[in-house]
């Protein structure tokens, strides 16, 4: 059976709650129970590492830790970590929005406190006290000591760059969160603290929306952030000089978003030492992200065919070139590392026949994009009548204006050619008829933002890329989803059983053969990958 359903997506920074930006707390349960109750089985999310300059997840200082901004301080009040008026500084905070700076500064010396009085109370310490920590701290001994210790040096070094660091701590050495100094020890034990409680608290959430029916997308980038403890601990993976500066960066050409291209910064990958080890550093990542999430979203997928290369002294994008990735032999490992793990390729923007082909042999569901049907897309293969079942259908993503304001922003002559094809009024504005359109479409699953489900113009737009400022700010409240619920849950319950997507094994058999694959490109070991999906 091809199992159809639905899913969300609702990054964790826009959850409700008192502390300036959402968390694993009582919001996020209410999100999960939102979904049980309309019947819908995923809730994807953005990246959940921690952050740095622009606030963007996609720019983690580890692809292993968890944001301690997201630990729920509601419950470390329940436990006596924090009294409940040593937080009324964080509920200050906006509610509407994340105020990254303000966050900034009210959030770290609450949690610093909290952890000062987990050390005073030793063994009295709730969660099993100071032997669950050092269990804790045993059990994910490969990554933590290095991040902890990465994280007390910037502190230390006032936020700068590994790169721009004393000699004597730029380079990684086995040991060396054993030589730092006492106030940097100092930072490196609270920081392992906050990974405690943050996977304590996450897995806890977990276990929540799968007693709810609820399986968590995760979301995974496929380039680290050149400051990060991945390219410090790590350096033999990257392309990276003794001086700790890339031979060339990442980013994508010019395209929809930009006509310059986009510069990520990202170090890329040495490939070829990758291929001698296996993969294990990816394997391991993968890895640590299936212990967090059901499925996981590869997030630039094209980068593993082929990724854009961009010199070191360029002013823009434009002058990169295309380079070859690991292909299939880097899913092929995967698959024998992993079997089950269940995998999304984000195979959006211009790719070539090649990307296509990859991700078919690799056995993987691509993206499909409502709103890329019109306006820059001219064969128009984002079009519902165009999906292959092997798809994951969006009206748009994190990257894309709200449904509501992209209606508004197009053009006549493409605001007719929506209103035909969609069955609405030429003036209608409304999400609803895409949200509708991606519940029918063939596509295996469709996932909507809750932007649209809100029915929210531009102003609640996520993210901007190409730009560093005012991304990743949008929050919705309590009451919004509790309106949704009421007004619109009806619909979508009833939806869901109309568009057969209920997600399990009473409905039509999809499973007649795929589309024929090219000949180089038939053999497709990896296809279990995807069990989770198809099964």
């Amino acid at each position: 059976m091809r199992r159809r359903s639905a899913g969300v997506l609702a990054p964790l920074s826009t959850l409700p709650g008192e502390f300036g930006i959402g968390n694993l707390g009582q919001g996020a349960r209410e999100l999960i129970d939102f979904l049980s109750s309309t019947g819908f089985q995923y809730w994807q999310i953005c990246p959940v590492g921690p952050t740095g300059f622009g606030d963007s997840p996609y720019q983690s200082f580890s692809s292993f830790a968890g944001n301690p901004y997201f630990i729920d301080l509601d419950e470390l009040v329940a436990v006596g970590l924090l009294g409940a008026v040593e937080l009324d500084r964080l509920r200050a905070l906006p509610a509407e929005k994340v105020d990254y700076g303000d966050l900034y500064q009210e959030f770290w010396p609450v949690l610093s406190l909290a952890h000062a009085r987990f050390v005073e109370q030793g063994e009295a310490a709730p969660w099993g006290g100071m032997a669950a920590l050092q269990a804790f701290e045993d059990a994910h001994a490969d990554w933590l000591p290095s991040y902890a210790a990465f994280m007390a040096l910037k502190h230390r070094f006032g936020g700068h760059p590994w790169r721009l660091w004393p000699e004597q701590w730029r380079d990684w050495q086995p040991g060396i969160e054993q030589t730092l100094p006492n106030s940097a020890a100092a930072e490196a034990r609270r920081q392992r603290f906050y990974q405690f409680v943050f996977i304590r608290q996450w897995q806890a959430l977990r276990d929540y929306a799968q007693q709810g029916g609820v399986s968590i997308i995760g979301d995974l980038p496929i380039f680290v952030a050149l400051d990060s403890a991945d390219t410090w601990r790590w350096r033999e993976v990257f392309r990276i000089d003794a001086a700790g500066v890339p031979e060339a960066i990442a980013g994508v050409p010019p395209d929809y978003f930009s006509d310059r291209g986009q510069c990520w910064g990202n170090p890329l990958y040495d490939w070829d030492y990758l291929k001698q080890t296996g993969y294990d550093w990816w394997i391991k990542r993968l890895g640590a992200a299936f212990q967090m999430c059901d499925v996981v979203r590869l997030d630039h997928f094209r980068g593993f065919h082929d990724f854009w290369e961009i010199p070191m002294d360029a002013v823009d994008a434009r002058r990169g070139k295309w380079i070859a990735g690991p292909g299939l032999t880097f899913f092929t490992a995967i698959a024998e590392a992993l079997p089950g793990a269940c995998l999304i390729a984000e195979d959006l923007g211009y790719i070539n026949a090649g990307v296509v082909a990859l991700r078919r042999a690799a056995g993987l569901p691509g993206m499909k994009i409502l709103q890329f049907g019109y306006g820059h897309d001219d064969n128009n293969v984002n079009l519902p009548h165009f999906f292959d079942r092997d798809t994951v259908v969006y009206p748009g993503t994190h990257d894309n204006n709200t449904t509501r304001g992209w209606l508004a922003g197009l053009d006549r002559d493409h605001r007719e050619l929506v209103a035909a094809y969609f069955g609405v009024d030429v003036d209608a504005d409304s999400a609803w008829p895409l949200i509708r359109a991606a519940l029918a479409s063939a596509s295996r699953l469709a996932v909507i933002p809750l932007q649209d489900l809100f029915d929210l113009p531009a102003s609640a737009r996520l993210n901007r890329p190409g730009t560093v400022a005012g991304n990743w700010q949008w929050r919705y409240t309590r009451e919004q989803l509790s309106a949704l619920a009421v007004e619109r849950g009806d619909i979508l319950r009833q939806w869901r059983e109309l568009f057969d997507r209920t997600g399990d094994d009473k409905q039509r058999d999809y499973s007649a053969p795929p589309d024929a694959l090219p000949p180089a490109v038939a053999v497709s070991a990896p296809s279990r990958i995807t069990t989770s999906l198809t099964s």
